[in-house]
């Protein structure tokens, strides 16, 4: 089992890079062990999460620590959830109330 969350997302989408980068400065900074890994320089790692290439690039993939995965809105959450100044942001949009208007505005912005 992994001992770290792994993302595996798309770099060459322009939003997407920003986001990452950013999202991955943050993570960096706190000391957060997470593996990045860009689908389109290791095709091949998306076996570990049995997804083809282009699910990976409509939405974020994040195989958590004890191996399940999260996806799109809910792998944004997984990762604020671990990030200093996200966390509460997380919460909220981790509410049964809120995860529609999340995974909403994912699938609008992606």
């Amino acid at each position: 089992m992994p001992s770290r969350p792994k993302v595996f997302y798309n770099p060459l989408c322009p939003v997407c890079r920003a986001s990452f980068a950013d999202q991955r400065r943050r993570m960096d900074a706190a000391g957060e062990p997470v593996e990045w890994c860009d689908i389109n320089e290791h095709p091949d790692a998306l076996t570990e999460i049995g997804a083809d290439i282009e699910a990976v690039r409509l939405r974020l993939h994040v195989r958590e620590a004890d191996g399940s995965l999260a996806i799109g809105s809910v792998a944004f959450v997984a990762l604020w959830r671990r990030t200093p100044g996200q966390r509460g942001l997380s919460r909220f949009l981790g509410l049964p109330g809120n995860r529609t208007f999340a995974a909403f505005l994912y699938d609008t912005f992606a």
